[in-house]
């Protein structure tokens, strides 16, 4: 692979809303080719629930008014999204990289559990971070002509609160947690800057 098609380039969008974001990933997916070097989007989302494709439905009708709930193309169940959080979108040719599905899914739980440390864990059947059983970052991918997109989801310092209204992952009962809880000083900023250094690293090094 030349160091052109290497090279991983990595995008500050600042608060973004969500459904106009998801539209310019697929948009940059459907345009880009071979030489198109791969892109890390770092942003944060206004209060959306999104569900994914392996969502029931159903549980749309449980979220709170006033937060916008959006069906969306990534895979995965339901989730939050809200100030606080760092989103890492993935847009990624796999293909290109030799990457099958599988491998690029652990690639983006080791660059949480690499950022957090000890503690960091991943649960069976269950994609996402974990930190005592408690879940710190969600993620969910798209895959379209051989090139990833969507992402992951870091919670950092949001209110977790909208997430009563779900069960992350589709598990009851399952909750979840934010860095500052574990004593962790991060900026939403400084988290994704961190984490988009980490997993370019594992991109570079597949």
């Amino acid at each position: 692979m030349s160091a052109v098609l290497d090279r991983v380039r990595v995008v500050d969008l600042g608060l973004s809303p969500y459904e106009s974001t998801v539209a310019k990933m697929r948009e940059f997916t459907a345009r880009r080719d071979s030489a198109t070097a791969d892109e890390l989007w770092l942003l944060e989302h206004p209060p959306v629930y999104t569900l994914g494709l392996g969502a029931d439905p159903v549980l749309g009708a449980r979220v709170p008014k006033g937060i916008p709930l959006v069906k969306t193309d990534r895979g995965g169940e339901i989730t939050y999204h809200g100030p606080g959080q760092v989103v890492l979108y993935t847009l990624v040719d796999l293909a290109r990289r030799a990457l099958k599905v599988k491998r690029f899914v652990w690639m983006l739980e080791q660059s949480v559990i690499d950022l957090l440390g000890g503690g960091a864990a991943r649960m069976p059947g269950a994609p996402g971070v974990y930190v005592q059983g408690a879940k710190i970052a969600a993620l969910g991918i798209r895959v379209s002509r051989g090139c990833a997109y969507h992402g992951l989801a870091l919670n950092v310092d949001l209110d977790l609160a909208p997430f009563a209204a779900i069960d992350a992952c589709g598990r009851p009962g399952l909750p979840v947690t934010r860095t500052r809880d574990l004593g962790f000083d991060f900026s939403v900023e400084n988290a994704g800057r961190k984490l988009a250094a980490i997993l370019t690293g594992l991109l570079e090094h597949a």
